[in-house]
């Protein structure tokens, strides 16, 4: 792991090895969409042919049950992509914010709000299939670690792995060096900050391969905590070679951040000019791609109600044009509404077409 520094007040740690983005196979010709919902805490999809039209898969209820693979019987924030086998990923964060509402717990949160914060939780879930119907399903207790962390309490203490305070919003890419998955998320110590740890996953893609180091963490003041918390991070790469980093930041108000660089692991430089258009809290990007070779920025604009996904387009990833929101621009859907923390891959029509044809005939 090397040590490097962003030019952007970022401080980077990361695998010193090259990762690529999972690129989609070429027998890809449709598009799913993987969300959440805070009713039921579940994986829900919707599919499109054309990735300007979107409809719900099982009429907008979840394909798979956050009760039935969560430790907290909920999952939020589920990310996809597609491996270089075609075999399909799904990462989740296993956390239930309205489980003591619902009976699933006697607790708030499932640790003490006051020294774990807001919808703390220990871990990941992680879904493998090769069709989008048949699951399965591994379980990442982060607490259980015994690896350094890397962080410091504002003493100067070395945080443990026991003092995880939330592990969000996984996301993944394909390491081609490594030959493996690598994931990145957000990770909170105590109620410190987030930040940005990653980790490869085992070969069999249900599992950590190796320890989580940090790969994103802003500035550190002199109490050793960072400045403004970080989180969200999407990571693409486009024909010219450039690495497109995307994340959220709390530095002032909840916005989403672009920068580049020519190197994964950077320097990145700031794109000032960026701008996705939305002056309110939002969060969550995911950057994928058409098949035309347009890039997409999508992401959830939480401060909504009710909750909706904006849009931005670009071909070169300098000028971006506004698509609105969905049904309030060119994006539309149809059989769902109020979803949350979105995610896209390509996939082929054939597999898109069993998807549907699974629930209508199961239902």
């Amino acid at each position: 792991m090397n040590k490097l520094h962003f030019t952007i007040k970022i401080l980077a740690v990361s695998v010193a090895l090259s990762v690529t983005c999972a690129v989609s196979a070429s027998d890809a010709t449709g598009y799913v969409m993987v969300y959440h919902k805070d009713c039921d805490h579940s994986l829900h999809m919707a599919v499109s042919d054309d990735s300007y039209s979107w409809r719900a898969v099982n009429c907008d209820r979840a394909v798979v049950s956050g009760r039935d693979i969560a430790e907290q019987k909920g999952i939020r924030d589920p990310h996809i992509v597609r491996a270089p086998d075609g075999t399909f990923l799904v990462a989740a964060t296993d956390l239930h914010i309205f489980a003591m509402r619902e009976g699933l717990r006697t607790t708030d949160w499932e640790r003490d709000g006051r020294a774990y914060g807001w919808g703390n939780n220990r871990g990941l879930v992680l879904l493998k299939s090769p069709n989008l119907i048949n699951w399965e399903r591994h379980n990442l207790d982060f607490s259980k670690l015994a690896t350094p962390t890397f962080a410091k309490d504002k003493d100067g203490r070395d945080f443990a792995w026991t003092d995880v305070g939330c592990v969000w919003a996984p996301e993944m890419v394909w390491d081609d060096a490594a030959n493996a998955m690598l994931i990145h998320f957000t990770v909170r110590f105590g109620t410190t900050p987030t930040r940005i740890y990653a980790a490869h996953l085992t070969q069999d893609m249900t599992g950590l391969a190796d320890a989580p180091r940090p790969f994103l963490v802003p500035q550190t003041g002199s109490d050793f905590q960072p400045m403004y918390g970080i989180l969200d991070s999407d990571i693409v790469k486009d024909d010219e070679g450039v690495w497109h980093l995307f994340f959220c930041s709390h530095e002032h108000t909840a916005a989403i951040r672009h920068a580049t660089s020519k190197e994964l692991f950077g320097p990145y430089r700031m794109d000032y000019g960026f701008s996705d258009g939305e002056k309110h809290g939002h969060e969550a990007p995911n950057c994928w791609r058409r098949l035309d070779g347009t890039w997409v920025l999508m992401w959830d604009r939480y401060t909504m109600k009710p909750h909706n996904f904006g849009f931005n387009e670009t071909k070169d990833f300098r000028e971006w044009r506004a698509l609105g929101f969905f049904d309030r621009g060119e994006m539309k859907r149809t059989g769902f509404a109020e979803q949350k923390h979105g995610a896209v891959v390509q996939a082929p029509a054939e597999i898109v077409r069993a998807l549907e044809e699974h629930f209508k005939v199961n239902n």
